[in-house]
């Protein structure tokens, strides 16, 4: 097992470095001079090329991407072109609202759809069934953007159950940090409490079929405990493995949903880093999400030993 983490560990090496190297082509290829936002477009040439010349904008790519890479690997992501403030002390103010928002959303989504996937298998073909497929679909069309104003709409200006926008952070109260939340995460898992319940829906049925399930129920096994004990345990793999795939919609959405929402995460400064061409501070947040995935899809290909015995490493 010792073997197989490290193993892993290193295939990681190649995959970061071709995130860090496709982020940092890409910025520099997009239109827009952060120079000339920093100067403003009433600037000189001269104070603008002086300004590039300042930022280290002007030198080679090769020289400028190895530098940025060894500065990355002592811990240095650079500083804001427009703040001057270390990008890891901007990614580190901004961490714990993305973490709390996308892991309430990993908890609604799981507990949902695996439940939904359950019942809908349960009851194949009838009219809970039905209704559970129209709403996954539903779910699955809505982008994740117009169910926030749905849902703001809705719970918020008509209901008043919930807040329309903003954070409370943690210090002000577990509760009403989770209430400012709440909304926002039930955007953002509508389209993966979707995915999750058709892929548990069509697990749970192919193992209803099994032998093992008939030999349960022959011998007096209540249903429940079939479901979940049996059915549900051994659907585990391939639940656990779109949960994994899943995280990497959980984060493009966070971008979008903490803009509706004005949290802010991550997702919100990657937004205004974007708009101003600060380049440090998305490929800041660029590498930090792409270690998150690798490290997220590392720990699903562990877990399966926990769910398949017959799995060795």
């Amino acid at each position: 097992m010792t073997t197989y983490i490290l193993r892993r560990f290193i295939s990681t090496i190649p995959v970061l470095v071709l995130i860090a190297l496709f982020a940092f082509t890409v910025l520099r290829m997009a239109p827009g001079d952060p120079a000339i936002m920093i100067a403003g477009e009433d600037a000189s040439p001269e104070m603008v090329a002086q300004i590039r010349d300042d930022l280290g904008l002007d030198g080679p790519f090769v020289p400028q991407f190895l530098s940025w890479g060894w500065a990355v690997l002592q811990g240095d992501f650079g500083l804001s072109l427009f703040t001057r403030q270390p990008v890891v002390e901007m990614i580190g103010q901004r961490l714990a609202p993305t973490f709390l928002l996308m892991t309430l959303t990993l908890a609604i989504s799981v507990v949902i759809g695996i439940f939904l996937g359950v019942i809908g298998g349960w009851r194949q073909n009838r009219p809970t069934d039905r209704l559970i497929m129209v709403a996954m679909v539903l779910f699955f069309s809505i982008p994740s953007f117009v169910m926030g104003y749905l849902l703001t709409w809705v719970l918020g200006l008509q209901l008043k159950w919930l807040p329309v926008q903003g954070y409370a952070a943690l210090d002000q109260g577990v509760l009403m940090s989770l209430r400012s939340l709440l909304m926002p995460a039930l955007a953002l898992s509508a389209v993966y409490i979707a995915v999750i319940s058709r892929i548990t829906r069509s697990s749970i049925l192919e193992n209803l079929r099994q032998d093992f399930v008939r030999t349960a129920r022959a011998k007096g096994v209540a249903e429940r405990t079939v479901l979940f004990r049996h059915a549900l345990k051994n659907s585990a793999v391939p639940i656990v493995t779109v949960i994994g795939s899943g995280i990497g919609v959980l984060m493009s959405g966070s971008v979008i949903i903490e803009n509706v929402f004005a949290i802010p995460g991550l997702g919100r400064l990657t937004v205004d880093a974007v708009l101003r061409h600060d380049y440090p501070v998305i490929q800041g947040v660029i590498l930090l999400f792409g270690l998150m995935y690798v490290l997220v899809n590392l720990a699903v290909d562990l877990a399966y030993t926990a769910f398949d015995p017959r799995i060795k490493y």
